[in-house]
This record gives structure tokens, sequence and C-alpha cells, in this order.
């Protein structure tokens, strides 16, 4: 059963000063609201989703340990010279979102997809666009869409 509140921030790392940013407003909405979190890190945009059902697996084996009502997803990928871009966009996206309906788990999208630095540190900083800060947001939102549907938090 995860605690009621608790949330997993998972961090790609491939850009490290964007997610350095990207974390930072995300972290700011969840301590302004009281929320309990975690942070861990992940190479890039295209392993979050398994560090996400690798948490998942963890609550339902150790159903007596804290697990997580809500999980943040941050991230940037930027369009290269090939479209390794697209597969990694679309996957990460996909599977996050397989993830969400499959298990009934509150998401905050926050990876950045942006064709250059530019656009994803116009995204990124907290006092721009603050992605990371709506990631937070919906994620929070979400958890208490899950609640009003009296559904249990896993």
């Amino acid at each position: 059963m995860a605690d009621s509140n608790r949330v997993l921030i998972v961090e790609a790392r491939f850009y490290e000063d964007i997610a350095d940013e990207l974390a930072r407003g995300a972290v700011a909405v969840l301590e302004e609201g009281g929320i309990p979190f975690d942070q861990v890190a992940v190479p890039g945009a295209f392993e979050i989703p398994a560090a996400i059902r690798f948490a998942i697996r963890a609550m339902e084996m150790h159903a007596s340990t804290t697990g997580y009502a809500g999980f943040v997803a941050l991230g940037c990928v930027i369009r290269g010279e090939t479209d390794h871009y697209d597969h990694i966009c679309r996957e990460s996206a996909r599977a996050l979102m397989d993830l969400a309906t499959a298990y009934s788990i509150a998401v905050g999208y926050g990876i950045l997809t942006c064709e250059n630095d530019d656009q994803a540190w116009e995204r990124a900083r907290v006092d721009r666009k603050n992605k990371g800060a709506d990631a937070a947001r919906a994620c929070l939102r979400m958890m208490e869409l899950k609640r009003s549907f009296r559904l249990l938090l896993r």
C-alpha cells in the first residue's frame, strides 16, 4: 500500500543541467504542498518508464512497505541528426501512458521534447515556463482525482 501522498520523481540525467532545473521546479511544488518525495536518476528518457515499473513492482511485492501515490517523470530529448529522437519521444511517452492506464497510477509528464537547447531551457527554467513544476502539479492533480474515485493508491 502506498503512502497516501508520497511521490517518486524519476529524472533522466542525459542533459544534467536541464534535469537539475526541471527537478528544481518539481521539488518546489512538492515542498510547498508538504508532499513527501524521493528522487531517483536514470540515464535518459527511455529508462524512465522502466524505473517507474520497478517501483510499482516493488510495491506489489512488498505491500507492507511505503510506496508511492504518484510519479513525476522528468527529462529532455533534443532532436539530433537521426530519427533516434522520434523513437525515444514516442516510446517513452507511450510506455508512461501504458503504465498510467494499466496500473491506475498518477503520472506527471515532464519530459521535454525540443528541437534545440534554447527551446529546452525556455521550458525548463523555473523563471520561464517551469515544466518541472507543471509536471509535479499534474501528478498531484491526478492523485487527487484518483482519491475522488476512491481508488486505492498502490
